[in-house]
């Protein structure tokens, strides 16, 4: 059981290693439009989970997933809600990255909990604590401190956390396993994705040459996409929630940490006060749940 855990935590700290160091690799392809890495992203991660499941064969319990989705109409509507705000998310990710703000990117991934807590107040009429008003407080004053600072509204770092947040909903309420369920979502977009490459194409790709690293890069967008889910799929079911919970700060730490002292952008005293206020908000989330949980653990053991 100990040594599951410790497999638990290897496997769920490596996904969120991999997908703070993320902005490193779309970096590499900065040259390329945020939309086309996008389509790009969209295709060959379908095409590598296809490749996933036929080498696990899953083939046929991954048509009866397909079959099941499209008698459901909730299910169906649901899951392709989740492929289009997945999509959003993805797109503002390489964008902020491509575009010199991956400490605002972070921003939006430290925000991202607390969006979940007001998603589920609002959709699932879950009820708040005080101490979760608190976070949201703290975490609200932090942007608002940042807007009226700097004249501009973090509206990267928002749409993150909102798309990514309703993204956690959709899953939630359709709920899917990781292989499956970022197949059938790439499936669904793929059709557009590829549409919209074809369009670019004059020749060749627009943009990209083949035979060259840029395009093992683009190509190799499957695999970056797909593995950190993979781990994480398989990480996450052998740990507590709570663990999951602390270990999900590792990303956009990362992050921050990259977008500072690999890419210089700025740090002022404005993002200072605003990321403490924000943090400060993390901590009294993350304290309350981890009680929570113990709570909860105890009375059913």
């Amino acid at each position: 059981m100990i040594n599951d855990e410790k497999l638990g935590i290897f496997y769920t700290a490596g996904a969120y290693i991999l997908w703070g160091v993320l902005p490193i690799y779309w970096k590499m392809i900065q040259e390329i439009p945020a939309f086309e890495i996008l389509a790009h992203r969209i295709v060959w991660s379908f095409l590598f989970m296809g490749i996933v499941i036929m080498i696990a064969r899953k083939q046929k319990e991954f048509m009866r997933e397909c079959r099941q989705i499209v008698k459901n109409k909730k299910q169906l509507i649901g899951i392709t809600l989740a492929s289009i705000t997945i999509s959003i998310n993805w797109v503002t990710y390489i964008l902020a990255v491509n575009t010199d703000h991956v400490v605002e990117a972070s921003l939006g991934y430290y925000i991202n909990p607390l969006v979940s807590i007001l998603l589920g107040m609002i959709v699932l009429k879950e009820k708040f604590s005080k101490a979760q008003w608190l976070a949201f407080l703290l975490a609200a004053l932090g942007v608002i401190y940042m807007t009226v600072n700097f004249g501009s509204v973090p509206w990267l770092a928002l749409l993150l956390a909102f798309s990514f947040g309703s993204y956690g909903l959709l899953k939630k309420l359709v709920p899917l396993n990781a292989m499956f369920g970022l197949t059938i979502e790439t499936l669904i977009v793929t059709p557009i994705a590829m549409v919209f490459l074809f369009q670019q194409q004059t020749g060749q790709w627009s943009t990209i040459d083949f035979w060259s690293w840029t395009t093992a890069i683009v190509f190799g967008a499957g695999i970056v996409t797909a593995i950190p889910l993979l781990l994480f799929s398989a990480g996450a079911k052998r740990i507590p929630l709570s663990m999951v919970g602390f270990l999900q700060y590792f990303a956009p730490t990362i992050m921050l940490i990259i977008g500072i002292f690999l890419y210089d952008e700025p740090f002022t005293d404005v993002h200072a006060v605003s990321f403490t206020l924000i943090w400060a908000g993390l901590a009294v989330y993350t304290v309350t749940r981890v009680k929570r949980l113990k709570k909860y653990e105890a009375k059913a053991s």
